[in-house]
C-alpha cells in the first residue's frame, strides 16, 4: 500500500473519532422530548443527559493531553475511542434515566481524551508543509460535527429511535479502532516524563468542576445566589493551587512557560469567543425558530445545519492560506462576521421567511471556518513541535469553557429581556383597555383580567409565540377567553345591570373585538423584541474576540523584507 493511501487511513481513523466525540456534544438536544416520554423525569433532571457530558469533557480534558503526551498519543487516543464505543452501545440500552446520564458522562470523558488527542496524531502523521491543508479538514469536520448534530439526531429519532443516536456510534467506534491499529504510529512528548502531576490533575480538575458546574447551576440559581459563589470561589482556590503547582513542580502538566508566548494566550482566547459563539447561534437560535416562528424540532435542525455548510467552505480556503498567510486577520475576519450574523439574527421575526434565517446562518457558518482552523492552526505553529498535544488541550478546553459560559450568560440575558419586555408589553396592553371608554366598566375589568391571567401562566411568551399552531396563541383565542370570563362576571351582576349589558353585549363584544388585535400585538411583538436584544448582546459579547484574534499570530513579514533582514543579520 502507497504512503498516500496510508496517509489518508490514519486520517481516517482520527476523523472518525474526532466527528463521534463533537457530534454527540449537540446530536442528543432533538431527542430530548423522545427520551422524557421514555423515562419520565422532569426537564432538571433531563438536562443532565446534556450537562453531565459537558461537565466531565471540560474538567478531563487537559489531563487526557498531558497523559497522552506522557505515555503515548496513540495509546490513550485508543482508550478514548473504546471506552466511548462501550459507552454509546450503554446509553443507547439504558434502562433508566439514572443509567443514560452515567453513560454520558463516561461519553464526555472520553470524548475528552480523544478531542486533543487528534491534532497532535496529525501533525506526527502528516509532513509539516501539510499541517495547513490538514488543519483546515480538520476545521471543516469540527464545524460539520457541531452543526449537524440537531438534523441528524432529528432524522434518527424520527426514522428509527432514539436508541440509535448512541448505537450508530458503535461501528464508527469500532473501524477508528481497527484503522488506528493498523496505521497509526505511536508518538509521545520526550520531555514529558513519566511522573504524574498529581496536584496539577487536582487543581485543573476542581477549578474546572465549579467552574463548569457553577455556569451550569446559574440558571436555577441565579447569579446572586451564595451557591454560585461558593462555587467560582472554589474555582479561583482550585484555579490558583493549579497554577501554584505548576510553578513548583519538576514535571508539571502545562509547561507556563507556553503562557508567555503571546500567540498561544490569543489564540486561546480567540477559542473562548468561538465556543461561546457557536453556542449562542444555535440555542438562541433553535429556540427562535420553534417557539417563534412554529417550526417542529427536526426542522429547526436542518435549517441550523446550514450553519456547517459556511463552515465547511470557509474552513477548507483559510486553513491552507493562513498556513502560508498568517491566521490573524484571518481569525478577525471571522468573528467579525460572527458578531454581525449574530446582530442581524435579531431582525428576525415571527414571519420572517426561511431564506432570511439560512442566509444569516452561513454567513455565521462562514465565520466560524474562517476563525476555528487559522486559530488552531496557529496554536500549534507557534508553540514547540513537543507540546503540541497539551496545546490542543488547552484550546479545545477553552472553546468547552466558552460553550458552557456563553450558555450560562446568554440564557440569564434571555430570561431578564424576555421578563422586562413581556411586563412592558402587559402594562402597554392594560392602558389600552383601562383607556377605552366605550366599554362598561366590567368589561373593562374582565378583559383587563384576562390579560392578568395570561401573564400569569407565562402563556403570553410560549402559547402568543408559538407560530399560532393552537388557537390558543392567537387573537382569536384571546378573544375566547375574554368573553367567557365577561360571561362569568356579568352573571354577578344586579338584575338591571344585567339587562343593560344584554342590550348593548353586541357593541361590547364588537368593543373587545376591535381592541383586542392591538393589544394581541403588543403581546406577540414583546418576545420578538426580547429575542432581538439577546441577539444585540450575544453580538456586542463577540467583540473582544476580534482584538484576541489579531493577537493569535505573529505579524507576517513581507518576503522581500524578510529577505532584507537576513541579509542584514548575516
Amino acid at each position: 500500500m502507497g504512503s498516500r493511501a496510508k496517509q489518508i487511513l490514519s486520517f481516517t481513523a482520527i476523523v472518525l473519532g474526532f466527528f463521534m466525540a463533537l457530534l454527540d456534544t449537540t446530536i442528543i438536544n432533538v431527542a430530548l422530548p423522545e427520551m422524557t416520554h421514555y423515562f419520565g423525569g422532569d426537564v432538571s433532571q433531563l438536562s443532565w443527559v446534556m450537562n453531565g457530558y459537558n461537565l466531565a469533557f471540560a474538567v478531563f480534558i487537559l489531563t487526557a493531553s498531558r497523559l497522552a503526551d506522557q505515555f503515548g498519543r496513540r495509546r490513550v487516543f485508543l482508550i478514548g475511542i473504546g471506552l466511548f464505543t462501550v459507552a454509546s452501545l450503554l446509553a443507547g440500552l439504558s434502562t433508566s434515566l439514572e443509567m443514560l446520564i452515567v453513560c454520558r458522562v463516561l461519553q464526555g470523558l472520553a470524548g475528552a481524551i480523544i478531542v486533543p488527542v487528534t491534532i497532535p496524531l496529525t501533525t506526527t502523521t502528516f509532513p509539516k508543509e501539510l499541517h495547513g491543508m490538514i488543519i483546515g479538514i480538520w476545521g471543516v469536520v469540527s464545524g460539520l460535527a457541531a452543526a449537524s448534530g440537531p438534523a441528524l439526531g432529528g432524522m434518527i429519532t424520527e426514522k428509527l429511535n432514539w436508541q440509535w443516536i448512541f448505537f450508530v456510534n458503535v461501528p464508527l467506534g469500532i473501524a477508528s479502532i481497527v484503522l488506528t491499529l493498523i496505521f497509526i504510529k505511536e508518538s509521545r512528548d520526550d520531555t514529558a516524563g513519566h511522573n504524574i502531576d498529581w496536584g496539577g490533575i487536582l487543581g485543573i480538575s476542581g477549578g474546572m468542576f465549579c467552574l463548569t458546574y457553577a455556569l451550569i447551576k446559574v440558571e436555577q440559581y441565579g447569579w446572586g445566589s451564595q451557591v454560585i459563589w461558593m462555587l467560582l470561589s472554589a474555582a479561583v482556590i482550585s484555579l490558583l493551587f493549579f497554577f501554584l503547582t505548576q510553578w513548583k513542580g519538576k514535571e508539571p502538566m502545562l509547561p507556563l512557560s507556553l503562557l508567555k508566548i503571546g500567540t498561544f494566550n490569543g489564540a486561546s482566547l480567540t477559542m473562548l469567543v468561538v465556543g461561546a459563539a457557536l453556542m449562542n447561534i444555535a440555542l438562541l437560535t433553535s429556540f427562535f425558530l420553534t417557539r417563534m416562528m412554529g417550526m417542529s424540532e427536526l426542522k429547526a435542525g436542518l435549517v441550523l445545519s446550514m450553519l456547517a455548510v459556511g463552515s465547511i467552505v470557509s474552513s477548507g480556503l483559510a486553513g491552507p492560506l493562513s498556513n502560508k498567510y498568517g491566521s490573524r486577520w484571518f481569525a478577525a475576519a471571522g468573528i467579525v462576521l460572527m458578531a454581525g450574523a449574530t446582530y442581524s439574527l435579531g431582525g428576525l421575526h415571527a414571519d420572517s421567511s426561511v431564506g432570511d434565517v439560512l442566509l444569516r446562518l452561513i454567513a455565521a457558518g462562514f465565520g466560524v471556518g474562517l476563525t476555528m482552523a487559522p486559530v488552531m492552526s496557529s496554536a500549534i505553529r507557534n508553540v514547540p513541535a513537543d507540546k503540541v498535544g497539551v496545546s490542543s488541550g488547552v484550546i479545545n478546553m477553552m472553546k468547552a469553557l466558552g460553550s458552557v459560559l456563553g450558555v450560562a450568560i446568554i440564557v440569564t440575558v434571555l430570561q431578564q429581556n424576555m421578563d422586562n419586555r413581556l411586563e412592558s408589553a402587559h402594562t402597554e396592553a392594560i392602558a389600552v383597555v383601562q383607556q377605552d371608554q366605550a366599554m362598561l366598566p366590567f368589561v373593562r375589568e374582565s378583559l383587563s383580567g384576562t390579560l392578568d391571567n395570561w401573564a400569569g401562566n407565562g402563556t403570553s411568551s410560549t402559547r402568543i409565540t408559538t407560530g399560532g399552531e393552537q388557537e390558543a396563541g392567537s387573537a382569536e383565542g384571546l378573544y375566547l377567553a375574554a368573553v367567557e370570563n365577561i360571561e362569568v362576571a356579568a352573571a354577578s351582576l344586579t338584575a338591571e345591570q344585567q339587562a343593560a349589558f344584554g342590550a348593548a353585549r353586541a357593541e361590547q363584544y364588537a368593543e373587545v373585538q376591535l381592541v383586542l388585535p392591538g393589544v394581541g400585538q403588543l403581546l406577540r411583538e414583546a418576545p420578538e423584541q426580547a429575542f432581538s436584544r439577546t441577539f444585540a448582546m450575544a453580538g456586542y459579547m463577540l467583540i473582544p474576540g476580534i482584538l484576541f484574534a489579531l493577537l493569535s499570530d505573529r505579524r507576517r513579514m513581507p518576503a522581500k523584507r524578510l529577505q532584507e533582514a537576513v541579509q542584514v543579520n548575516h
